[in-house]
């Protein structure tokens, strides 16, 4: 089903696509600064905590541990004094998370280390690390993520084993004395593990696990939840895509369907026009009833084509909602008419029917009053008139063209036949002229008419030839029609096999 209609306007469902992918792209673009605010305030919060939790362990250790007591007042003083001032390092570090995650992860790392051999705790680079972790998880593969997160994470388990000062400060953190050979904390692990892993090492790295993990965890679900975002977002630019390129075939074939009613009208009317003209001045001294008949033929021409002209580019450019109350295309049969006869539109064009068969045997007359001898077969066969309007309408379009061309290109020729004969499953049209009867100058022609007349065929799944028959030349047409309206329009037929030439 085209998302289109015939000129070229978005259904309702294309425009409510288009609608939703215009406020998608607002909503990207509205939240993209929105998200960079969130950045910035959650690394503001995160620097914050970061520096008052290293701040306050730093300071509070003496407090806390009574560490000199068993280091001295000049070496517990350092130890603080180290440990601020690596904090404040590490806060410098973690700005830069989000443009270099496995850089800053890797740096962090490392001043946890520092830390734990200086001031004997992490010190709030548990927090430091999980952040960067996030980060990472958020920018790479999960395989990435846990590879950073394996060289980040073990030395500092490493590091956090064999640091002396990581023994004192753990082992009084866990409730034990630094002196203690039975340790009966509530960290003490059972067995052999509780002998190779002591409480303080324990106290110690159980944060720095902990939030390490819930860090990768978190980052893997935004990951997740941003590239679910991308993938929809491209899926609309995709559609949006579609539609377009969707739009843009429409139009062009639109552009080409009217191109082709408006060669076969005024291209028609026009050869008709110049043929009754040139016979109304040649007939005007001898017989000038004769030539007063042509160029009567010729202002009703003229008139019709006019209407077919306006009638063509008012359905082009009829309204969005006219279809809903019976709005019919060009090629579809009529269009609608309100009570003055006037186009519901625009409310000046006329909007007569589309021709059909019932329309050829005017045809026929016009083109016979333009000199040409015309003998029919099967245009006045009952039944015909049942046809879909479209295939009537390419039935009197092929007439119309192959007679034109021969107008135009086989002046004088003895005679025209055209043929319209029904099948079991198919209208064949026959038009065949003897070839020009006078001296007619070289004239190739656009070759519309016969790409136009292709068209048509093939838009019932029909074939069209055309080209030299005898002397003459010849356009043969089967348009294919399903077989239950054949049927019933075979049920209507009557007898007349031929007509008489005028």
């Amino acid at each position: 089903m085209s998302d289109t209609t015939h000129d070229g306007r978005a259904t309702v469902p294309a425009r409510r696509g288009r609608l939703v992918t215009r406020l998608a792209d607002r909503f990207v673009h509205r939240i993209a600064p929105a998200r960079a605010w969130l950045r910035v305030l959650g690394t503001i919060a995160l620097v914050g905590v970061f520096l008052t939790w290293g701040v306050v362990f730093a300071v509070g250790a003496e407090s806390m541990y009574v560490l000199s007591r068993y280091v001295g007042q000049q070496q517990a003083d350092a130890m603080a004094v180290g440990s601020v001032l690596l904090t404040f390092v590490g806060a410098a570090v973690l700005l830069a998370r989000h443009r270099r995650p496995v850089l800053v992860a890797g740096l962090t790392g490392a001043l946890a280390i520092v830390t734990l051999v200086v001031a004997g705790a992490a010190n709030g680079y548990e927090l430091a690390i999980a952040a960067t972790l996030f980060a990472v998880a958020v920018a790479r593969t999960p395989r990435t993520t846990w590879a950073v997160a394996t060289a980040v994470v073990v030395p500092v388990l490493v590091a956090a084993r064999v640091a002396p000062r990581v023994a004192l400060v753990g082992a009084l953190a866990a409730g034990d004395g630094p002196d203690e050979t039975d340790p009966v904390s509530r960290f003490h692990l059972p067995g052999l593990l509780g002998e190779a892993l002591p409480p303080s090492w324990v106290v110690t790295v159980l944060p720095v696990v902990v939030l390490a993990l819930l860090g990768i965890a978190f980052g893997t679900l935004v990951r997740t939840a941003r590239l679910r975002t991308a993938a929809l977002a491209e899926a609309a630019a995709a559609r949006a895509a579609e539609e377009e390129q969707r739009a843009r075939v429409t139009d062009a074939t639109e552009r080409a369907r009217v191109a082709r009613e408006m060669h076969d009208v005024i291209a028609h009317s026009i050869t008709v026009m110049v043929a009754l003209g040139g016979g109304a001045a040649a007939a005007l001294d001898r017989s000038p009833d004769q030539a007063r008949r042509a160029l009567d033929e010729l202002v009703d021409t003229g008139r019709g084509a006019l209407e077919d002209v306006r009638r063509i580019l008012g359905v082009l450019h009829a309204g969005p909602d006219a279809g809903r109350d019976g709005r019919q295309d060009a090629a579809q049969g009529p269009a609608a008419e309100d009570a003055s006869g006037e186009d519901a539109s625009s409310g000046a064009v006329p909007m007569a029917p589309q021709p059909g068969v019932e329309d050829l045997a005017r045809l026929v007359d016009r083109f016979r009053t333009a000199g040409l001898p015309v003998r029919t077969t099967g245009l006045a066969v009952a039944g015909l008139d049942a046809l879909d309007a479209t295939l009537q309408l390419a039935v009197y379009r092929i007439v119309q063209e192959s007679l034109t061309n021969t107008l135009r290109h086989a002046p004088g020729t003895a005679g025209v036949e055209v043929a319209v004969r029904r099948r079991d499953d198919a209208v064949e049209v026959v038009v065949t002229d003897h070839g020009p009867g006078t001296e007619v100058a070289p004239s190739p022609g656009s070759g519309r008419g016969v790409v136009g007349m292709t068209g048509r065929a093939a838009a019932f799944g029909g074939t069209l030839e055309a080209g030299p028959h005898g002397p003459g030349w010849r356009v043969r047409a089967v348009l294919p029609q399903p077989a239950d309206v054949m049927a019933g329009t075979a049920a209507h037929a009557a007898a007349p096999t031929t007509e008489g030439e005028a």
